[in-house]
């Protein structure tokens, strides 16, 4: 079978031996006669995937022994109303900076909750870059501060995260999460819905320190509190197995890789043949994102014309490219390259891009 080019923005692309694997292995998980997906959430065959997958996590991004690591459902999505619903207090100010849709999605969800201050925003550009870390304003009674380290639909991303000295940080790294090293230290929480580079959907991974989860909220339903999950390793409802399992799978083969700095490497390297394509033409294709702002993993741009978009996007899919269209809120073209898509697609768009400008 012949595979596609597939740049989806999320759900993604997997590792294809990832997928192999969970092939060989789904109708009879390790000798159990059940697949993964039948198992327990109790058993020990789950329980070693579970550990497994925390593991191998806090192995990879060097996550220090003061942090927990959840196993959440309700994606990104639900940690923008259940961040400020734990460490919102009266008093508190959860301060956000603006660079892009899903910052704005999760200062939206605050402002239902408790006080919030826009600490930084680039809305008024177009979101076209990051904010120098000299331009996020902050106050002395801020519960948090939070960024977005990567906008899928702008093409932007963080190359140098804020350090305030008595502020929380905590980045929703939904898309760039594994995708280079980084000092987990630094931040009091990350969070990012595996869709992107972890596995599938279905599962979140929250990332935060434990003085945090001591000093949330308790007045709010049981389920939405850190403390109950941390304190019911992930277990206090049934748990979306399969996705972990997977989560797992894709954290044995990121290692195999040669770890979070090889994959950075490649990342460069495919995000390097697209951007260049984009910088050499003579602006028929025109990036989105200023040059000290790119993302590594979603590459937004133009042509000259919607007619043009239209027909390059139309060719792309003839040509067996997947997912090259922009974010309906933005139009135009996307590539997300993602940790599993590899250097030959990326080469092949390439090609593509040069071909089709060539060509018109």
């Amino acid at each position: 079978m012949e595979r596609a080019y597939n740049f989806n923005a999320g759900p993604s692309a997997l590792p294809l031996e990832v997928l192999k694997r969970a092939q060989d292995e789904l109708v009879n998980f390790k000798q159990t006669g059940m697949s993964v997906m039948e198992l327990s959430h109790r058993s020990k065959e789950y329980d070693e995937v579970h550990t497994q997958a925390q593991s191998m996590l806090k192995e990879l991004l060097q996550i220090p022994n003061d942090y927990e690591v959840l196993f959440l459902q309700g994606g990104a999505s639900l940690q923008f109303a259940q961040i400020p619903m734990n460490l919102l207090k009266e008093g508190k100010i959860g301060n956000y900076v603006l660079t892009g849709s899903w910052s704005e999605k999760a200062l939206k969800e605050a402002r239902l909750i408790g006080e919030t201050f826009i600490g930084a925003s680039t809305k008024e550009q177009g979101y076209r870059s990051i904010p120098n870390v000299e331009e996020i304003s902050i106050n002395k009674n801020d519960a948090y501060l939070h960024v977005t380290s990567n906008n899928t639909i702008y093409g932007t991303q963080w190359h140098q995260f804020p350090e305030f000295e008595n502020t929380s940080l905590i980045a929703d790294m939904s898309s760039d999460i594994l995708c280079r090293p980084i000092q987990v230290e630094n931040f009091s929480m990350i969070y990012a819905g595996a869709q992107k580079n972890l596995g599938p959907s279905g599962v979140t991974v929250v990332i935060l320190k434990k003085q945090l989860i001591e000093n949330s909220r308790q007045d709010i339903p049981s389920i939405l509190r850190y403390s109950t999950h941390a304190d019911a390793n992930s277990l206090y409802n049934t748990p979306p197995t399969f996705a972990i399992y997977m989560l797992a799978k894709v954290l044995e083969w990121v290692k195999e890789q040669g770890g979070v700095q090889t994959v950075e490497k490649r990342n460069i390297e495919k995000a390097k043949l697209i951007y260049d394509a984009i910088d050499e033409s003579n602006d028929f294709y025109c990036g989105h994102a200023e040059k000290d702002s790119r993302s590594l993993m979603n590459i937004t741009f133009n042509l000259p014309s919607e007619e043009l978009n239209k027909k390059f996007l139309a060719e792309a899919k003839a040509a067996g490219f997947v997912g090259l269209n922009g974010h309906r809120s933005v139009g135009g073209c996307r590539a997300s390259t993602y940790n599993a898509v590899p250097v030959e697609a990326c080469e092949a768009l390439r090609k593509f891009m040069i071909t089709f400008r060539n060509n018109h």
